[in-house]
């Protein structure tokens, strides 16, 4: 009887990862030591999306004790240059502003002191003069001739327009029976992991190097992004990784610009720095995915089969370009036709910038701006000829013999049975059930509507995609990219355990007990003799440009380089053992912890005893064998090519396929979307282990219904960052994620060594548009953009039936989203004289008295007014500069108070007229109407409070005016509702 082992891959193994980080024992960047000595960093950022840096004076930071360093852009040119980025376009790419802002949070200035705290309020001491420029957000408007430059080394805020073609579309549109579009405006969001970015950095003067650890997540190409702007060769740019990250979903590849920043401040002052983001730094200024305006145009039969696609992408890459970027734009080029059989296609994209944070990688990057224009399309296809969508996504699916199937622009679909997947997902999730529901609802009147979705989901990136940016000619003069090397070593030590380390840095997946999984089937050995570590250091490890955790690459490409590692090892231990048991090498198996014939079991080694050969009795080992301790592996696919003259690229090597579809709920009175049920099938090739693809499935789930209900990073029309916090980027909890029906088919890659596909991504791409599908069609309704907030959907279900408005009243404007501007109106009684009041609002000392927080208030001219305020709102409080006149006057009737604010924290500016009424006591009545805006940090962070802050403090002036003047007022009522308003001054 031959010896078994019980294979581990495919079984949900408990997770080798669970004991340390359930129990507090993970060992995070700021768990991590660092060497005596080193100093700790803050940044200031700037409070402005568009402006001049005029001046920046710091002698107070530097002076203030434990403040070792104050650093500026001009202070580190020497010693670090700009970011390069991935499409060659004379974009200022740093990592600290030089002479000018472009985004509200771009670092202006780095603190180094003795620990944060000081160097917190070294920040809080510099004050920087800037000259603001007018902003740009939109990305269509950034596009017009007159449009403010961001770059004038471009000369326009189009960066990159590129046209593409592929088959004949125009002879398709030209004979089609029908055309439609649908334009998408793709909102901007984020990643938000528990843990932000961190770096600890130091400088060797001796060789000229730099020692990194960062939590980054790669891709690695960035290493080289990084070692240029430091001006040091790569083997002179130590990276380490900590042992565990928490979390990233793409957005820690934006670290880089921080690892230049704090390497250089670190070479300045020579010592270690270390710096830890917060939480509002992390929002405002660390990475969001693109935003995107797409127009997306369809040829199609009465029956709704397309023949064509016709895509108009602007790309929205914020204030500058940071590398990959535009990736997010070129990630999908491959699989522009999604899961359809659609041969002619006409792309163009356009990338712009605007006063924005720089994009980068956020999961599923690129493929939830592609399927939501495109099943959006298909929904509307449907409506139009009155068909049932699920009829028009079977017509129009890639059909189950045509695999691997080339797509019109390029990508090579491995495998896969589309529509074997839709019809078990349709039969195993209850469709027709579903259906019923919806017919009972809307008997009853309630909204109630299904979505589906159809998408492909790409892993494994073309390292190569990006260079579909370049023309052919570019391309051939740069030199071809292309390939996805994947890098793993394999370890045996003196007692026969064996050590995995892959160049893959993972944020919570469970790459430990993949890998383990796969080791221990490949020797036959017990989970627990293999050990894995995937914390990285590119001065001793192996590694490629490639290398990373992004794409969803593991399972596919590092499990599978893993796996061939160990294999090449355990066949070089099959010679060693066939010589001591004098039987053929190819006649054993390594199972159940020995090594042993497959025809005389009894003809056996203790797995340990041969792993251990090479160190103890390398003289047992064949001379052609060679040692048998170590195998490093290096895996790249053939079939992942660089794009061909024609542009057609394979931009990924693996594609799963994902069928969704949901029931939803729309409350009539109050917009709430309530998920009735949801059904996800996917298809990611040879599950490896299906309780952490479970766990993928939910957790994308999770994370696209925060972007389709929740999440969005707002900004005013000036550019003010207005989501600084939780409260006002909101993140979905346990309690709004409902439970769904995860479904599975496999069918195996041939392209990878075990078979799988990525899953880590798919719902991000499907779930936003399925729930947008389910809403459109429970409100009957054609057009409809992310988030599907409560507001936005009780405004469209009552668009038809809202009733006219009384007469004699007139309907209030709607603020215009990202509309920051404050009103308001009121009036207080005084016991002086108008002559008197005029003359107090020209007295300084007056001034001071009842301006709310005002240090001291210097007159320059009868009219202009220069003051220093300390104000708070919510839980900002800082300390600000005023300018104020006074303009329009009318003595002593009425006069114009216009005033602006600048600070570390934040800006804002405003107007208001005042009027001065004698009344019949004697006394006059002040009456004030005004408006204003704030920006920055307060504006990020207090924007719920604003309006409310804005009424009380000017409320509060006039009052304090009225006591000055000998009226009455009501200051201890006054002081509460400052305080519920989370008012300080």
């Amino acid at each position: 009887m031959g010896i078994e082992h019980s294979r581990f891959v495919g079984q949900s193994v408990e997770r080798v990862e669970d004991a340390a980080l359930l129990s507090g024992r993970g060992r995070y960047i700021d768990d991590l030591g660092h060497k005596p000595g080193t100093l700790h960093a803050a940044i200031l950022r700037s409070p402005h999306a568009h402006a001049d840096i005029l001046g920046l004076d710091a002698d107070a930071a530097r002076a203030l004790p434990g403040v070792v360093a104050v650093l500026t852009g001009h202070d580190l040119a020497d010693v670090a240059g700009p970011l390069v980025p991935a499409l060659r376009a004379a974009v200022d790419a740093r990592a600290i502003a030089v002479d000018r802002v472009r985004y509200v949070g771009e670092p202006v200035a780095v603190v180094v002191a003795q620990d944060r705290y000081v160097a917190e309020d070294g920040c809080d001491l510099i004050e920087v003069e800037y000259r603001a420029r007018p902003a740009m957000v939109d990305p269509l408007a950034a596009l017009a001739e007159d449009a403010p430059v961001l770059h004038e080394g471009v000369g326009q805020n189009l960066v990159s327009d590129r046209a593409f073609r592929y088959g004949d579309p125009d002879a398709a549109f030209a004979q089609a029976r029908h055309t439609l579009s649908v334009t998408v405006r793709y909102p901007r969001n984020t990643g938000s992991p528990m843990e932000t970015y961190g770096v600890v950095a130091e400088y060797d003067p001796s060789d000229d190097s730099y020692d990194l650890l960062a939590n980054f997540q790669g891709p690695f190409s960035i290493h080289a992004v990084v070692a240029r702007a430091l001006k040091v060769p790569g083997n002179r740019l130590r990276l380490r990784t900590p042992p565990d990250s928490g979390g990233s979903f793409g957005v820690k590849q934006g670290v880089a610009p921080y690892a230049v920043l704090i390497c250089a401040a670190a070479r300045k002052v020579g010592r270690p720095v270390k710096w830890i983001e917060d939480r509002m730094e992390h929002l405002a200024a660390s990475v969001s995915a693109t935003n995107r305006v797409t127009t997306l145009t369809a040829a199609f039969d009465g029956e709704g089969r397309i023949a064509a696609l016709d895509w108009d992408q602007v790309e929205d890459c914020g204030a500058t370009l940071r590398a990959p970027e535009p990736a997010t734009l070129y990630r999908m080029h491959g699989n522009m036709t999604g899961a359809y059989a659609i041969r002619h296609v006409r792309i163009r994209n356009r990338v712009v910038v605007t006063n924005k944070t720089p994009t980068g990688l956020v999961r599923g990057f690129g493929g939830p701006q592609v399927y939501y224009p495109l099943e959006r399309l298909v929904q509307r296809i449907a409506a139009t000829l009155g068909l049932d969508p699920l009829d028009v996504i079977r017509r129009n699916l890639i059909p189950a013999d045509a695999f691997p199937y080339r797509t019109a622009t390029g990508a090579l679909y491995d495998s896969g049975d589309y529509q074997r997947a839709l019809d078990e997902a349709v039969r195993d999730g209850g469709l027709d059930a579903l259906r019923r529901r919806r017919e009972a609802a809307r008997a009853e009147g309630r909204l109630y509507g299904i979505g589906f979705t159809a998408a492909v989901e790409p892993s494994v990136s073309n390292m190569g995609y990006i260079t579909t940016v370049l023309t052919a000619a570019e391309r051939a003069k740069a030199g071809p990219k292309n390939g996805a090397q994947a890098t793993a070593t394999v370890t045996l030590d003196p007692v026969g355990s064996v050590t995995v380390q892959v160049a893959s840095v993972p944020q919570g997946q469970g790459h430990r007990t993949v890998l383990a999984q796969v080791v221990a089937d490949v020797f036959g050995i017990p989970l627990d003799q293999v050990r894995v570590t995937t914390d990285l250091d590119t001065a001793k490890d192996a590694w490629s440009i490639a290398s990373g955790n992004y794409s969803s690459r593991f399972a596919a490409a590092v499990a599978g380089v893993a796996y061939q590692a160990a294999t090449r090892l355990r066949d070089r231990l099959a010679q060693v053992a066939a010589a001591q048991l004098n039987v053929r090498a190819d006649d054993l198996v390594f199972a159940g912890g020995r090594v042993a014939s497959r025809t005389n079991p009894d003809a056996a080694l203790p797995f340990a005893r041969v792993a251990a050969t090479s160190h103890w009795s390398p003289g047992l080992v064949p001379d052609e064998v060679g040692s048998v301790i170590r195998e490093t592996a290096f895996w790249t696919p053939p079939e992942l090519a660089a794009p061909d003259e024609g542009d057609a690229v394979n931009s990924s090597l693996c594609h799963g396929f994902i069928f969704d579809f949901c029931g939803v709920e729309v409350d009539r009175a109050t917009g709430k979307l309530v998920i009735d049920r949801y059904v996800s099938m996917h298809d990611c090739g040879r599950i490896l282990h299906p309780g952490m693809v479970e766990g993928q499935v939910r957790g994308g789930f999770a994370q696209a219904l925060g972007a389709a209900v929740y999440e969005e990073l707002a900004y005013g029309e000036d550019g003010a960052f207005l989501s600084g916090t939780f409260a006002d980027y909101l993140l979905p909890t346990a309690t709004e994620i409902p439970d769904l029906v995860v479904l599975h088919l496999e069918s195996p890659s041939p392209f990878t060594p075990l078979g799988a596909k990525g899953v880590g991504e798919g719902n991000c791409m499907s779930t936003p548009v399925c729930l947008a599908n389910a809403v459109a069609d429970a409100l009957g309704i054609d057009a409809i953009d992310l988030p599907l907030t409560p507001a936005k959907l009780a405004a469209l279900s009552e668009r038809s039936d809202e009733p006219a408005p009384p007469q004699g009243r007139t309907v209030q404007a709607q603020a215009r989203p990202g509309d920051r501007t404050m009103r308001g109106e009121g009036e207080a009684r005084v016991a002086a004289a108008p002559e008197a009041v005029w003359a107090m609002l020209l007295d300084p000392a007056v001034l001071t008295s009842v301006i709310p927080g005002a240090h001291g208030v210097r007159k320059l001219s009868e009219t202009h007014f220069r003051a220093d305020v300390t104000l708070g709102v919510g839980p900002v409080k800082g300390r600000y500069k005023a300018d104020i006149t006074l303009s329009d006057l009318d003595p002593p009737r009425a006069a114009t108070l216009s005033g602006t604010v600048t600070g570390a924290l934040g800006n804002g500016g405003g107007s208001g007229r005042i009027t001065l009424a004698p009344d019949a006591r004697g006394g006059t009545c002040i009456g004030y109407a005004y408006e204003a805006s704030v920006g920055g940090k307060v504006a990020a962070v207090g924007g719920r409070l604003l309006d409310g802050a804005a009424r009380v403090i000017i409320g509060g002036f006039f009052s304090a005016l009225a006591r000055r003047a000998g009226g009455e007022s009501r200051p201890g009522l006054l002081r509460r509702l400052l305080a519920r308003l989370g008012v300080s001054a």
